[in-house]
């Protein structure tokens, strides 16, 4: 998938919850301007379909996922509104299924081996890992990986600058979602100089570690 391409490359998404949507297109400059451009907004505020669809509008550089997707309407209002990923905390077959039959890529959260191969019964091969750090971290990722060679994970949850180069340096990782340089108090307090910073540091930290044939 052309998407999952950009997120190799990309190495690291942004995983932000934005409450007022005029937040949405400083963000997103902060974003683009410290080397990043990509955020999955998660649908677990109000603003995240006003958001995802100012955001789309305006910079079309920008590749723009739904996070916190629980349901098949909060995957069509997401699609309708301009993302190009449906991403979601756990595997939920009838959100799956509705997401492949209408044409939206999916990264479905998985955390167990019987996930991993539930999603395999769907031809599915690139899934988050959530919650990563909780869940037993990379120790966990390249125990469950073994036995499935053609799966790729996206591992969120509990990732910062000091374990994010040990995940993208794993083979089997093609991206990692992360937050802190996006929380919740920095977009709030509109702080998106500190933000563009972080992100300019997580830029550098993939561009370090990450194995050229990922």
């Amino acid at each position: 998938m052309e998407i999952i391409e950009k997120l190799k490359r990309i190495g690291v998404v942004p995983v932000v919850a934005i409450r007022d949507s005029s937040d949405s297109e400083p963000l997103a400059e902060s974003l683009i301007d410290g080397g990043l451009p990509c955020a999955e907004i998660t649908f677990r505020t109000d603003a995240a379909e006003e958001s995802i669809k100012k955001i789309s509008s305006r910079f079309p550089e920008m590749t723009v996922a739904a996070g916190t997707v629980l349901s098949a309407d909060q995957a069509d209002k997401a699609f309708n509104a301009g993302a190009s990923l449906i991403v979601s905390p756990g595997f939920n077959p009838s959100v799956v299924e509705h997401c492949l039959k209408n044409g939206y890529p999916i990264v479905p959260g998985i955390v167990t081996p019987s996930e991993i191969e539930l999603a395999l019964s769907y031809g599915l091969l690139y899934l988050k890992f959530f919650p990563a750090e909780a869940a037993g971290g990379l120790k966990m990722i390249k125990a469950m990986s073994a036995p499935y060679s053609n799966i790729m994970f996206m591992p969120t949850g509990g990732i910062s600058p000091d374990n994010l180069g040990g995940y993208l340096s794993f083979k089997k990782v093609f991206a990692c979602g992360g937050s802190w340089m996006v929380k919740d108090s920095l977009i709030s307090e509109r702080k998106f100089d500190e933000i563009k910073k972080l992100t300019a540091e997580a830029v550098s930290i993939v561009k370090n570690t990450r194995k050229p044939e990922v």
